[in-house]
């Protein structure tokens, strides 16, 4: 490849935070700069500025922050009134082919000021906008990196003023906030080019992520793995390459973890190429997929290669046909053969080939050989595959089929968890034991009747500290140390409430009339809360006493202590305490057919597992629960029958005629509310996820853990 003819400086700003801590809030590009120099003239060339319109921006909204506003000089009417993101890079494209000869390959390469600018900023937002970058932009020169290299004395350079320094360079403080950056980067590139140094290898950004295996005995860097967590239950490897677009995955680095029934679970653990793009990631704690956020934490080396590696033999070898895509199919027949799979897909409406024929099938086995219902199916190509996932929820015999896109890692942990005979020595009761969670040490529980303690009501049930601790504001403050509990329900699930020890009784008093009915934002979701003042001995019977009978619609009224009242569930689909008995209770619902009682069945409170820690941050560990799932559904049409809600839930398998429980009033008549009994907390999120306020009829539906 002959060498580049020119370097183009390129410089972005963002609506948001910018320097250091750029791309970090996910705020959208309103400021493009290039400045180009020939390199074997060392001279300047072109220089474009551009501002961008974001793509959210409205006339009536304020677009930059105080924080952007002082440190760009940007103004409000100038972004309003720019052309968004895509139309200013397809004018530089345009430039580029008619100046640069940019359509050649390798005519000019990027230089950035250090990495943040392609990788955190450019190209995650033209991955959300769906935005197609020209080749030109998958590699790029690191300012910071070639000035060390260069000038090897250098111990720490840190931002274009320090090389500035460094040698001995001034620039034109008139200049506008981008082209004064860019002016100043041009400067430094010319010193260096004079003196002789040469810009080759550029770092490369990866386009795409390559499929790969990992082996059981592989060593990995523990200082290049996260854990991202809350992804969506449908994400795929690449979907999830998406949300780390400009940062280099390893071939096969992908790998998504799966529940004891073998589903996943919405985590993921992730392989980068190095540590430095590992820590890059690490920003992206909490950004968002859609509308969910996205956690971000680290991993080790080990936890990638108990999700990832494997030792099957035939698993090995129909991973090496070297197949672009992955199917999963779910719900097969037992009896299903190749030649049955390979009909299904190229039959009907969206005909497409398996790859290799019979051999690009792989069935699911269980240790003594009896097949378990799933396979995995090859693909050659994005074409082939998009026409497979068409046939998803057709019928082989009598049975509909699931198709899902899977990964490498997913086979090798399916086969991996399917042949270990442990897996089916004993199966998972479908009612599981109450958790037996540690409690909290006596002396962190206050009591007494002093009303120094708030009760939080209504918290998303992904709410944790730092969430609760931004919704109460300055109120905060008054928080006593270890003096956040969190309650968790009979399946170890958060219940949306939590009890806070204040410092007085004025201090509550004061923060649940403030904050009584605001809003807690989680990521872009929005929740109000209630919020009342309580004493200590009303925590401490929910906290201290074990699991309690508990009146759902108010724990406690303000003047009043704690006291427990009957409320009415499905009996078979909550687990039950070994000490409490259901029983019967002339407040409990009458069947319509015979009068026979609906047994009553407790809702267990459990205090947080771990000390609240001072300063608070959020621990990031909760117990985790998969099991059987109750799901609440409230304001249904009082006509609604069982039919009417399994066309609801349609798309949800595990919802069945005896998964659902319509609930009455004392006196017989329907609620409006029903509970729905899921086989795993993974399946139950995905349904409120995806229908809360969906309607039926002209009524839209609620949907909350039970």
């Amino acid at each position: 490849m002959a060498a580049a003819a020119y370097l183009v400086v390129f410089y972005c700003a963002t609506s948001g935070q910018n320097d250091e801590n750029l791309g970090a809030d996910e705020e959208e590009i309103v400021l493009l700069v290039w400045l180009v120099i020939d390199i074997a003239n060392n001279k300047v060339v072109a220089v474009q500025h551009s501002y961008v319109k974001p793509q959210t921006a409205d006339i009536n909204d304020v677009i930059l922050t105080e924080d952007c506003r002082q440190q760009t000089g940007l103004q409000e009417n100038a972004i309003k009134s720019a052309q968004p993101l895509e139309q200013v890079l397809e004018q530089f494209d345009q430039f580029a082919r008619t100046k640069l000869h940019g359509d050649a390959g390798g005519s000019f390469h990027f230089v950035t000021d250090g990495q943040l600018h392609f990788r955190q900023c450019l190209h995650p937002e033209a991955g959300n906008k769906n935005v197609e970058l020209p080749p030109y932009f998958y590699s790029f020169f690191d300012l910071r990196k070639e000035f060390k290299k260069f000038y090897h004395q250098v111990e720490d350079v840190s931002c274009v003023k320090d090389m500035l320094d460094y040698i001995g360079l001034e620039v034109d403080e008139s200049a506008e906030f981008g082209i004064r950056h860019g002016q100043e980067m041009g400067k430094i590139i010319q010193r260096m080019l004079h003196d002789g140094h040469r810009f080759e290898n550029p770092e490369p950004v990866n386009a795409r992520l390559e499929a790969g295996l990992c082996s059981k005995d592989e060593e990995i860097d523990t200082n290049c793995v996260i854990r991202a967590r809350g992804l969506p239950w449908q994400s795929s490897d690449q979907d999830i390459a998406k949300f780390f677009r400009g940062l280099n995955i390893m071939k096969g680095g992908v790998a998504l973890c799966l529940s004891a029934q073998g589903r996943r679970n919405g985590e993921a653990l992730v392989r980068f190429i190095d540590q430095e793009h590992r820590d890059l990631a690490l920003k992206r704690h909490k950004h968002h997929i859609g509308q969910r956020y996205i956690e971000v934490y680290k991993a080790t080396g080990e936890d990638f290669i108990s999700v990832a590696a494997g030792n099957n033999n035939e698993a090995t070898a129909f991973l090496s046909r070297g197949a672009q895509v992955i199917v999963r199919m779910r719900g097969l027949p037992y009896d299903t053969s190749a030649k049955d799979i390979i009909t299904f897909f190229v039959s009907g409406e969206n005909p497409c080939n398996v790859m290799d024929g019979e051999e690009g099938i792989l069935f699911v086995h269980k240790p003594d050989g009896r097949a378990t219902g799933d396979a995995f199916v090859l693909f050659a190509n994005e074409e082939d595959v998009g026409r497979a996932l068409k046939k998803h929820r057709e019928i082989i015999g009598s049975r509909y089929i699931e198709l899902f896109r899977s990964t490498t890692a997913e086979v090798q942990q399916v086969l991996n968890r399917t042949m270990d005979p442990k897996t089916y020595e004993q199966q998972a009761p479908l009612i599981t034991n109450v958790p037996q969670v540690p409690l909290m040490p006596q002396h962190i529980i206050t009591s007494g009747s002093r009303k120094d303690c708030i009760r939080l009501r209504g918290l998303p049930f992904e709410a944790r500290v730092e969430n609760i601790l931004e919704f109460l504001g300055e109120h905060a403050k008054s928080i006593v140390y270890q003096g956040v509990h969190m309650v968790f329900n009979a399946q170890g699930q958060p219940s949306g409430e939590a009890f806070i020890q204040m410092s007085s009784e004025h201090a509550a008093f004061m923060g649940a009339a403030e904050r009584h009915h605001k809003n807690m934002y989680i990521g872009k979701k929005q929740r109000y809360i209630e919020v009342f003042q309580c004493s200590g001995d009303d925590m401490n019977v929910v906290l201290q006493g074990g699991p309690v009978l508990v009146n759902r619609a108010g724990l406690m009224s303000p003047g009043n202590t704690l006291m427990p009242q009957p409320y009415t569930y499905p009996y078979a689909a909550i687990p039950q305490s070994p000490g409490i008995i259901p029983m019967h209770s002339p407040l409990s619902p009458l069947s319509p057919a015979g009068r026979a009682p609906a047994y009553i069945s407790p809702v267990y409170y459990w205090p947080y597992p771990s000390p609240y820690p001072s300063p608070p941050v959020s621990p990031t560990s909760y117990y985790q629960h998969n099991g059987p799932t109750v799901i609440v559904m409230r304001g249904l049409p009082f006509n609604a029958s069982t039919a009417d809600i399994l066309n609801f839930f349609q798309g949800f398998p595990e919802v069945q005629p005896d998964s659902v429980q319509l609930h009455r009033n004392a006196d017989g008549r329907p609620s409006g509310d029903a509970y729905v009994t899921f086989l795993s907390r993974t399946e139950a999120e995905r349904s409120i996820q995806e229908k809360n306020r969906q309607n039926i009829g002209n009524r839209y539906i609620e949907l909350f853990m039970a």
